[in-house]
């Protein structure tokens, strides 16, 4: 086990043989620490927090602290992490606010500087949040999506997977799975880039456009869209996948253009 001299330890914290601490980092409480996770200089990592291996804490980031909630009294509540994320420089992801939750962060993400995580979260696999991008409480976001520099998701929002956000944008409404979204919950097109990316085929990618054509492109009310998709041809498991979140929406979803 690699402590720097300077580091201050909880008693009660737990820290693998094989995870690393830097110079001036703060462990704060019953905190829990994997194999291969690097925490570097000035990190805080507090509260009922575990972090599985091989992750790296970036300077100044702050991890597990009290939720910015005024209900929030110092009940015990959880961040749980995976294994494999980066948290860059200054990202603060909170712990959970309600008595026993938790705020989930999964494998392989990349939360860039000053990204902000709020309590309740859910993070899967594979996702990127650029610089600055806020998420307020118990927002979820799904497999491979990328939140860009500077955007604001509301709290309960969903984003779904293998959407992008570009920069500046924000939204309150939930951002449909595949989609590209800009300005206030704006749907623009189809992420294409991504899709490749994550290993879609050209038909694949054409029966989401060809979907996406009908519910975003036609100014139509949403349910009577959803049933022309549905009656269009053939739903494939993407298109349906992208319809069941569409259909469970209660905050409603980004529009067309």
């Amino acid at each position: 086990m690699s402590i720097h001299p300077t580091a201050v330890i909880d008693p009660h914290a737990e820290i693998h043989g094989e995870a690393e601490i830097g110079p001036y980092v703060v462990v704060d409480g019953p905190v829990r620490i994997g194999r291969g996770t690097r925490v570097m200089a000035h990190a805080y990592i507090a509260g009922w927090t575990e972090l599985g291996e091989n992750n790296e804490i970036h300077a100044g980031a702050v991890l597990g602290d009290a939720p910015q909630d005024k209900a929030y009294h110092g009940e015990e509540s959880y961040l749980r992490i995976g294994d494999h994320n980066i948290f860059r420089e200054y990202v603060q992801v909170h712990r959970g606010t309600v008595p026993g939750s938790s705020t989930v962060v999964g494998n392989h993400n990349f939360l860039m500087a000053s990204a902000h995580v709020g309590h309740n979260c859910k993070l899967g696999d594979h996702i990127v949040i650029a610089n600055g991008a806020l998420l307020g409480g118990y927002v979820e976001v799904g497999n491979l999506a990328f939140i860009s520099g500077n955007c604001v998701v509301h709290q309960f929002v969903r984003v779904g997977e293998l959407s992008l956000m570009r920069g500046l944008s924000g939204t309150s409404r939930d951002v449909p799975p595949y989609s590209i979204v800009d300005w206030q919950h704006r749907v623009r097109g189809v992420n294409v880039l991504g899709l490749k990316r994550a290993g879609f085929d050209g038909t694949r990618i054409r029966e989401v456009k060809e979907a996406f054509r009908i519910l975003f492109r036609k100014g139509r009310n949403l349910s009577l869209a959803i049933k022309e998709v549905e009656t269009h041809g053939r739903v494939s498991s993407d298109v349906a996948a992208l319809l069941g979140f569409i259909k469970s929406s209660q905050r409603g979803v980004c529009f067309g253009a």
